[in-house]
C-alpha cells in the first residue's frame, strides 16, 4: 500500500509481514466470546480493562473485578473505580464509529477518577515529560503547540485506512502503529496508555469485526509490560527526533497476543 501518510508509514511492513508468525487470520477468526459474557456484562471487555489498568500500575486482580462486575460483590471503591471508567470507555468504543472526537469521550470516560473535568477528553496546554521512577527524564513528548497538528495528521491517516482495503497483516501492523505513534505524541495530562490500548483495537475492530475486542492484547502486553516499555524506548527520548526505523519489536507484540489464545 503505498498512501499519502500524514504521520504514518509502511517503511517496515515487508520485515514485518516476513516475521510475524501468522498464517493469514485463521488464529483470529477462532476467537470467540466467552461463556461467561451475558447481555449486560462482557467478560473479555473486563480483562481488557483490568490488564490496561494494571500496566499503569493498578493493582487490581481479574478474579475480583469479574466478581465486581458480573456477580455484583462490593469492594472499596478505590479498587474498582478507574477499570469500571476504562469498561465504560471500551463500551462506548463499541458503539460508537472510531474518529477524533469519539476518542476525546472515551478519555473523557477513562479519566472521571484520574483528571479534573476541564482536562478530560482535552488535548494538553503544557509540555510533557515522562519521569522514570527515580525522578529522571524518560521521554519527552511532543510539544503542547504541535499536538492539535500531530492528532490531526493521525487521524487523517486512521480515516485513510478505513476507507482503504487492507490485509489482515496490514490491519494489524496499522493498529500497532497507530497504538505506538498515539503514545509518542502522548496528546493527554494522562490516561494516555489506556486510550492508546483501546484505539489500537478500535482501529481491528472497525477493519476485522467485532471479534477484535475478544483479543487479548492488554493481556499480552501486561505479562510483557518490561518489553512493552522497553519496546517504546529503542525509538529514542525526545518526540522530535523519534527513530520509527526502531519500531518493528513494538508492533510486533500486537500480533503475538493471538498466541495467548492457544494457551
Amino acid at each position: 500500500m503505498k498512501e499519502p501518510f500524514k504521520i504514518l508509514n509502511n517503511n517496515l511492513l515487508a520485515l514485518y509481514e516476513d516475521a510475524v508468525p501468522l498464517l493469514g487470520g485463521a488464529p483470529f477468526e477462532s476467537l470467540e466470546d466467552s461463556e461467561l459474557s451475558i447481555e449486560n456484562f462482557s467478560f473479555y471487555t473486563s480483562v481488557s480493562a483490568v490488564y490496561s489498568s494494571k500496566i499503569e500500575g493498578e493493582e487490581i486482580e481479574l478474579d475480583a473485578y469479574l466478581k465486581h462486575k458480573k456477580s455484583g460483590i462490593s469492594f472499596k471503591k478505590n479498587y474498582t473505580k478507574k477499570i469500571d471508567d476504562l469498561y465504560a470507555a471500551y463500551s462506548f468504543a463499541k458503539n460508537n464509529m472510531l474518529n477524533i472526537d469519539n476518542v476525546h469521550k472515551s478519555h473523557a470516560l477513562i479519566t472521571r477518577n484520574i483528571l479534573a473535568a476541564s482536562n478530560q477528553g482535552k488535548l494538553r496546554k503544557g509540555n510533557m515529560y515522562v519521569l522514570t521512577d527515580f525522578g529522571k527524564i524518560e521521554y519527552v513528548a511532543a510539544a503542547a503547540n504541535i499536538i492539535s497538528v500531530e492528532i490531526e495528521k493521525l487521524f487523517v491517516d486512521i480515516a485513510l485506512l478505513l476507507n482503504t482495503n487492507l490485509s489482515f497483516l496490514e490491519t494489524f501492523f496499522y493498529a500497532a502503529q497507530i497504538h505506538l505513534v498515539f503514545v509518542k505524541i502522548h496528546p493527554y495530562e494522562d490516561g494516555n496508555g489506556r486510550t492508546a490500548r483501546l484505539l489500537e483495537k478500535w482501529f481491528l475492530s472497525e477493519k476485522l469485526g467485532s471479534k477484535a475486542w475478544f483479543l487479548l492484547s492488554e493481556k499480552n502486553y501486561y505479562l510483557h509490560h518490561n518489553l512493552y516499555y522497553q519496546n517504546l524506548r529503542k525509538l529514542g527520548m525526545e518526540y522530535d527526533f523519534l527513530d520509527y526505523e526502531q519500531s518493528l519489536p513494538f508492533l510486533l507484540m500486537l500480533a503475538n497476543s493471538l498466541n495467548l489464545h492457544n494457551q
